[in-house]
């Protein structure tokens, strides 16, 4: 696979949106069931940007997105500022070909520069691919929501896995 990790930036921005837009409409990825346009994510990217949170984009070598990946805040209080949660989201047409895990190590590479303690995902618990990359990547299962979320006409379990990104006390 031919592909470069990048900062996103504005000319990546159709990429990121109909990555979204495609997990949005066809996947329990994001557990929203409406579409976003241009606007909303280059606010989300300007917002991510001015907090000091990475976007990360793969992209080939015509400069198309192939995925993306992020982390923000995990919750709002003071006592939280060294947690993020990540996402991360490959294209379509690109998915198992290995991208995930690159986006997810140089993400994780970023959060350990920033000095960050630990990193959460919440994953749908039937995204077993998903779940299994996390385990690779050294992530553990810290805890089960059972049917805290609906979509597509159904009760959503929700995985949380969490990845310890240093050695502090």
């Amino acid at each position: 696979m031919n592909h470069a990790i990048a900062d996103a930036c504005e000319a990546d921005l159709p990429g990121i949106l109909a990555i979204y837009n495609d997990a949005v409409e066809f996947t329990t990825a994001i557990w929203n069931e409406t579409l976003v346009n241009l606007a909303n994510r280059r606010a989300w990217l300007a917002e991510r940007t001015a907090a000091g949170f990475p976007v990360l984009v793969a992209r080939d070598a015509a400069g198309e997105v192939l995925g993306y990946a992020s982390y923000g805040a995990w919750r709002p209080h003071d006592g939280y500022k060294h947690t993020v949660e990540h996402s991360v989201y490959v294209r379509a047409d690109q998915r198992g070909q290995g991208l995930g895990p690159v986006l997810m190590q140089a993400l994780i590479e970023r959060a350990r520069s920033a000095e960050l303690h630990v990193m959460v995902g919440a994953i749908e618990s039937e995204n077993t691919a998903s779940i299994r990359l996390h385990q690779r990547l050294g992530f553990v299962t810290s805890g089960q929501m059972p049917q805290v979320g609906r979509k597509f006409g159904r009760w959503l379990d929700l995985t949380f896995m969490q990845l310890i990104l240093d050695a502090r006390e």
